[in-house]
């Protein structure tokens, strides 16, 4: 542990305010140690808190949190936070089954206004406290902190236009630490930050514009300055959104820091950008050294910073999924791969590697991805585009309006499917299957293995006539073989796994391990069991299903999504079809109606009652045999 003397004196954000700016140095190198050493323990995000610790001070001296309302981007950066907002005592819960959250979340703290871990919401969300503010009379700032990844996606330039439309009171930081879209900092550039949020300036500005009003050269006045103001600090851009542009300044610099915060904050008058160029890890060695600024890292020795990680017993998913669509892409020169911003998590890094001109990073732009991919559907190519179950939601009109509606080829790599472990229930891939199944044309698969992955990543090359999709989990395998040629599959046929005689259980997706798990324990009970893998929630095996539901007594669906998806469609199937009048006793067995808190994946499935013994005693159950039932649950 650390010595933190000055920290330690920090409860809550008002231990801040009378601090000097020697001591609130010192405040911001000991909770630059504390994360380090929290995360070390932990795992998670530490790169993003590493390069905002300064600014995290500062704002907490400056403004009068929780009455003043601070609100982070995606979330990655708030360890700081949490820690100076009286949280410091669970910080090595991070994460953790029961612990906090690794994003801001309004149920775990006052300070926390707002909840994030998507991307680019920030500055919308602090738009409607600035306008509710004004609506009940309250005086309050509203503070967004926007990194440079998430100022990429047009949500954020959506609501910077509705902002400086409405003229609203409401500061926006960009955290620069990448995209070097600002001349470098130094003394010049400090000199002209400070003097555009002085006092000073605004008067003189304000005498200025009184003056060019009288004698009616406003327009060009305003221009005038607006072109002097952008050859000497840059951000042109933002002015013409209706934002004053105050940067950029050096944000590891407490001192700069506060005096510009203090400046915007008692002089606002319409929306302000403070641009701060920082460096993701800063002050952490191995972390600066790192390609990705050690982003999202696990458990490490904060001396080394060599991480804990465990060698895996299987190929990843992603990586089966990013082979697969290489080889296939050796032999079709039409395939192409797009990813946005999530290279390295999707497996497109190696594609990109291997083919640097047919991989497209969009950046954080979802919406965009999807249209551009349908784009390059309607020219002839084969896109493959990689998106997370949970970012993919994002871009859902794309999806109906520009793929579905035009029946365009496009074809959906659903990376981390079902549930996530530690990033909770933000990231979970809950709903895609729902969401995806109500659109006439959409082929739907979900892989049981590693092999089976690979074959529908060959099936989806072949799909020429209308969109399709294919969803894995996050993690490792099972350590099947996967075949050098992988055979395409059936459009719309499942497979028996394993037959049996009166209790069918369908799987779809990664859950069919343990429905073979559960078929061992019901024959300890004296029933046999059948097990299918269905593959495609669409089309539907209505022969397979339609057969398993004649010839068995209990028919259970499992999979790995929300109510409204793969069982309901089997379900609408039995009722159309007449089969529910004949007395077939049919379980449906999904992620549960809640979203779910971050833990391991293991007790996550545990909590959804997804497991073997929860399949064994469904079973019995839907037989009467509650006793037994109660018994395979303990």
């Amino acid at each position: 542990m650390p010595e933190t003397p000055n920290l330690d004196r920090i409860a809550s954000p008002k231990d801040l305010k009378s601090l000097d700016l020697a001591t609130l140095r010192a405040v911001a190198d000991e909770l630059r140690a504390e994360t380090i050493d929290a995360v070390s323990v932990t795992g998670g995000h530490l790169g993003a808190g590493l390069g905002v610790v300064e600014l995290t001070v500062a704002l907490h001296h400056v403004f009068d949190t929780p009455d003043d309302v601070l609100i982070w981007d995606v979330g990655h950066q708030c360890y700081p936070h949490k820690i100076l907002t009286g949280r410091r005592d669970r910080i090595r819960t991070l994460r953790q089954g029961g612990g906090l959250s690794g994003f801001t979340k309004r149920s775990e703290s006052e300070y926390d206004p707002f909840g994030a871990a998507h991307a680019s919401t920030s500055i919308s969300a602090a738009l409607g406290f600035s306008v509710a503010s004004d609506l009940k009379g309250e005086k309050r700032h509203v503070v967004a902190v926007i990194g440079d990844g998430s100022m990429s996606a047009g949500m954020a330039y959506e609501a910077m236009n509705n902002a400086g439309a409405l003229d609203k009171n409401l500061i926006v930081i960009l955290n620069d630490n990448d995209m070097s879209i600002a001349p470098p900092v130094g003394a010049m550039s400090h000199y002209f930050a400070r003097l555009v949020s002085s006092k000073g300036y605004r008067s003189l500005r304000r005498i200025g514009k009184g003056l060019a009003k009288v004698i009616g050269v406003e327009e060009a006045a305003r221009r005038a300055e607006e072109y002097m103001r952008g050859m000497a600090v840059g951000g042109t851009m933002f002015e013409e959104l209706g934002f004053r542009y105050v940067g950029p300044i050096d944000g590891h610099d407490v001192a700069q820091l506060v005096a510009v915060l203090k400046n915007v904050r008692d002089g606002q008058d319409g929306p302000v950008l403070i641009h701060a160029v920082t460096h993701k890890g800063h002050g952490y060695a191995p972390a600066e050294a790192a390609a990705d600024k050690y982003h999202g890292v696990a458990k490490f020795n904060v001396i080394t910073g060599e991480q804990a990680k465990s060698k895996p017993a299987a190929p990843s998913y992603t990586g089966v999924f990013a082979d697969a669509l290489i080889r296939e892409a050796e032999a079709d020169p039409s395939i192409v791969a797009i990813t946005a911003a999530m290279p390295g998590g999707t497996g497109l890094d190696k594609f990109a590697a291997r083919f640097p001109q047919r991989c497209f990073d969009v950046g954080i732009a979802e919406q965009h991805a999807v249209t551009f991919a349908a784009g390059l559907a309607a020219a002839g190519m084969k896109p493959f585009a990689a998106l997370y179950s949970t970012f993919m939601q994002r871009a859902y009109d794309s999806v109906v309006h520009d793929v579905a509606i035009q029946n365009l080829p496009v074809r959906f790599a659903i990376d981390r499917a079902g549930l996530v472990g530690a990033d909770g229930s933000t990231h979970a891939g809950s709903f895609d299957v729902g969401y995806l199944g109500m659109l006439p044309g959409m082929v739907i698969m979900a892989a049981a293995d590693e092999a089976e992955l690979a074959r529908m990543v060959k099936t989806a090359t072949l799909i020429d006539d209308g969109p399709s999709a294919f969803r894995y989990p996050r993690g490792e395998g099972t350590g099947v073989e996967i075949p050098a040629n992988p055979q395409a599959l059936e459009i719309g046929k499942g497979r028996i796994v394993r037959e049996g005689s009166t209790v069918a259980i369908l799987s779809l997706g990664t859950r069919l391990e343990e429905s073979l798990k559960a078929a061992d324990q019901l024959a300890a009970h004296g029933l046999s069991a059948t097990v299918a893998d269905a593959r495609f929630a669409k089309p539907l095996d209505e022969d397979l299903i339609l057969r398993l539901a004649r010839e068995h007594e209990v028919l259970i669906t499992i999979e790995e999504g929300s109510r409204g998806g793969f069982g309901a469609f089997v379900l609408h199937l039995l009722a159309e079809k007449g089969v529910l009048d004949r007395g077939l006793k049919i379980r449906t067995m999904t992620l549960p109606d809640v979203f779910q808190e971050h833990d391991s994946p293991v007790k996550q499935y545990d909590e959804a009652r997804l497991n073997a013994r929860h399949i064994t005693a469904t079973v019995l159950d839907a037989l009467g045999r509650s006793e037994e039932a109660a018994k395979a649950l303990a």
